[in-house]
C-alpha cells in the first residue's frame, strides 16, 4: 500500500486560533494605496509592512530623490492614526522631540507641552543630522514606548512606529548612528534606484499635469485604523514557529559572530528581531507558520545593520549586506 505524501516537517499540525488571512488582506490594501503614489519600490514597501506588523522600527537609507519620505507619507495616509514628522538638524534638542514643560502665567503652574513623539507614526527625517543626545532621546522612546518629562511618565498609545531616514553619501556635518543605537531598529531598508522603465513611468506620472515637485499623497486613502493594526500585530504573534526553524534563525545569527570578514557579529537582540520579522513576513504571505525561506528573505534587512565589516574588506567594497547574503548560503536550512 502506498503511503500518502508527507507534510513538510516544519508545518504545524494545528493552526493558530487567529487565521493570518486578515493580515495578508491588510497588507494587500496598504500596498494598493501606497502604489498610487510610489513607483518601483515594492521590496522596500514590503519590508516596511513587515516592521509595522512586527511592531518594530525602520531605518530607511538611500540617496536623495529615491522616494523615502514619500513612502512614509503615503503609509501615514493609509494608517488613519496620528502622524508626526521631525526634520532633524544640528540644533535640534531632545525636548524638540519628546516635549517639555512650560510655565503658564495665568494659572501659575507648569504645563506639559507634548512633543511630536506623541504619535502613532513618526517620521524622523535625516536622523543622522542631529547630535547624539537628540538621537539618543528618540531611540530611548523607541525602546521604552514611553516618555518622561520633568519626572512624569507618559505611556505612548499603540501602535507606535518610527521610520528614520538617512543619506549614506553626504557625511559632512552629520552624526552617524552608533552600532548600539542601530540595533534598536528592527530593519534597515536600503532604497535603491529604479530600473529604466520604472523610472520612465515615475517621471511621467510626477510631471503630468502638475506644478512643482511637491510630494502629493492626496490620492492615498485610509484603509486601516490604529486599533486594527494593533489587532493584526497580535495575530502575527500567533504565527507558529517550528523549533527547527527557530534554531535555524539562531544559527544564522551566531554565524555572523565567526564569519570571516566581519569584525563584530549580531547579538541576541538580532535573533529576536529576525524571528519577529520572519513571523510578520509569513503572515503577510497568508501563512500561519514560518518557513526557512521567510527567515532567508528577511535576514539581510534584519541583520546587516547590526554587523561591522572588517576595515580591510570594507576598503575593497565588501558590504554588510553581501556578508549576510554569503553566510546564508553556508548555513544549512531545515529540510522538508
Amino acid at each position: 500500500m502506498t503511503e500518502p505524501p508527507r507534510e513538510p516537517s516544519f508545518v504545524p499540525a494545528a493552526a493558530p486560533a487567529e487565521p493570518p488571512g486578515e493580515v495578508a488582506e491588510l497588507g494587500r490594501r496598504i500596498r494598493h494605496e501606497i502604489a498610487k503614489v510610489v513607483v518601483a519600490q515594492d521590496e522596500a514597501i514590503d519590508h516596511i509592512l513587515v516592521a509595522l506588523l512586527a511592531a518594530g522600527h525602520v531605518l530607511l537609507e538611500g540617496v536623495p530623490g529615491t522616494g523615502k519620505t514619500l513612502m512614509v507619507l503615503a503609509l501615514s495616509r493609509t494608517f488613519g492614526g496620528r502622524f508626526s514628522r521631525v526634520q532633524f538638524t544640528p540644533d535640534l534638542m531632545p525636548t524638540d522631540v519628546t516635549g517639555h514643560t512650560l510655565y503658564d502665567a495665568k494659572s501659575g503652574q507648569f504645563q506639559v507641552r507634548k512633543g511630536p513623539a506623541f504619535t502613532n507614526l513618526l517620521l524622523a527625517d535625516e536622523i543622522n543630522r542631529a547630535p547624539a543626545k537628540t538621537q539618543a532621546a528618540l531611540l530611548e522612546v523607541m525602546q521604552e514606548q514611553q516618555i518622561s518629562i520633568e519626572g512624569r511618565t507618559f505611556e505612548l498609545t499603540p501602535p507606535f512606529m518610527t521610520l528614520a531616514t538617512q543619506n549614506p553619501i553626504e557625511q559632512e556635518g552629520t552624526y552617524p548612528l552608533p552600532e548600539a543605537q542601530l540595533d534598536r531598529f528592527l530593519l534597515k531598508v536600503v532604497v535603491s534606484y529604479p530600473a529604466l522603465e520604472e523610472e520612465v513611468h515615475l517621471v511621467q506620472r510626477v510631471t503630468s499635469g502638475r506644478i512643482g515637485d511637491r510630494l502629493d499623497v492626496a490620492a492615498v486613502q485610509a484603509v486601516t485604523t490604529p486599533e486594527e493594526v494593533v489587532a493584526m500585530q497580535r495575530k502575527v504573534g500567533t504565527v507558529l514557529l517550528d523549533e527547527r526553524v527557530l534554531r535555524y534563525a539562531v544559527e544564522v545569527v551566531r554565524a555572523t559572530r565567526n564569519w570571516q570578514g566581519l569584525r563584530v557579529g549580531v547579538g541576541p537582540r538580532g535573533a529576536v528581531s529576525l524571528v519577529r520579522a520572519a513571523r510578520a513576513a509569513a503572515a503577510l504571505a497568508g501563512r500561519d507558520f514560518v518557513t526557512p525561506d521567510d527567515v532567508r528573505r528577511i535576514a539581510v534587512p534584519a541583520l546587516a545593520h547590526r554587523v561591522i565589516v572588517a576595515p580591510e574588506l570594507e576598503i575593497e567594497g565588501y558590504t554588510a549586506e553581501r556578508a549576510v547574503g554569503d553566510l546564508l548560503d553556508q548555513v544549512e536550512a531545515p529540510r522538508l
